[in-house]
């Protein structure tokens, strides 16, 4: 898939989506490795698998259920994408960031993002929270790489504030309100699915990351090409520094995501009840 066509691909699948629901969400979510359980805590109205709606991609991640859910949390209409797409799956970022066009076609003004992610912070400990204040993109891919079609958004968007500053200071606020460690950092996206070596950890450290994963950059350059809102959250699933490395299995990753389900939900849903 490339952006020729995509205006159009765009409006037959949220065409579809409209045909089985009235919904106009105002935030749209995704959940990623070892977090779908946040879609528990939404009142579903709707869920359709993402191999009914034209132009979606298969989630083909044991982890991600694949399907997108029409519902309310924290008193909001919202959307939510119970397991994401990856370039490491052979899919190219306009495959991978598909999604939220739609969403944003479907009438969200909002884009809220969780994560899985290696911590190279010595203070980040795995089952923690991190708000995602900036990113570094070393994907071999980005989402507005061919013809630019203005109804979607400018040639050149900028960057400065990729995550809304507003929804940054919401969350911290919350956060403390709710007793939930929220650490704040740099992350950056590769493309995997490998995890990495000392070497690399080093170099991503001494890049002024603080964490680091497979995700989430595409779909943040798109949002933003898009006009939305972005608030990202990383759950650090392991720790990663390089003189204390140790193996790791995607076992021990699924048990620190879920073990941080809880605050995540806690705080995702307190920002979406305040926006």
């Amino acid at each position: 898939m490339t952006n020729e066509g995509l205006f159009d691909r765009i409006q037959e699948a949220a065409s579809m989506l409209r045909e089985r629901t009235d919904a106009v969400p105002g935030v749209g979510l995704i959940l990623g490795t070892g977090l779908g359980q946040l879609a528990d805590a939404i009142d579903e109205e709707l869920s359709i698998d993402y191999e009914e709606i034209p132009h979606f991609p298969k989630s083909t991640v044991e982890s991600h259920d694949g399907r997108l859910l029409f519902g309310t949390l924290g008193g909001r209409q919202v959307v939510a994408m119970q397991g994401r797409f990856h370039l490491y799956e052979g899919y190219s970022a306009v495959q991978v960031t598909f999604p939220v066009r739609v969403m944003k076609e479907l009438g969200i003004g909002t884009l809220m993002i969780s994560n899985a992610a290696g911590g190279m912070s010595p203070f980040h400990k795995p089952g923690e929270l991190m708000l995602i204040e900036d990113h570094i993109n070393l994907q071999s891919d980005n989402p507005l790489v061919g013809p630019n079609d203005d109804r979607l958004g400018p040639r050149f968007p900028d960057m400065s504030e990729p995550y809304a500053a507003r929804l940054k200071e919401l969350a911290i606020r919350l956060a403390l309100e709710e007793g939930i460690q929220l650490h704040r950092g740099v992350f950056v996206s590769v493309v995997g699915p490998n995890l990495e070596t000392r070497a690399e950890y080093r170099f991503l450290r001494a890049l002024g990351a603080d964490a680091v994963g497979m995700s989430t950059v595409p779909e943040v350059i798109v949002a933003v090409h898009a006009g939305l809102e972005v608030m990202a959250v990383s759950v650090i699933t392991d720790s990663c520094l390089p003189d204390a490395l140790e193996p790791v299995e995607i076992e021990r990753i699924l048990e620190a995501a879920a073990s941080a389900e809880p605050q995540l939900t806690r705080l995702m849903t307190r920002v979406i009840e305040e926006l």
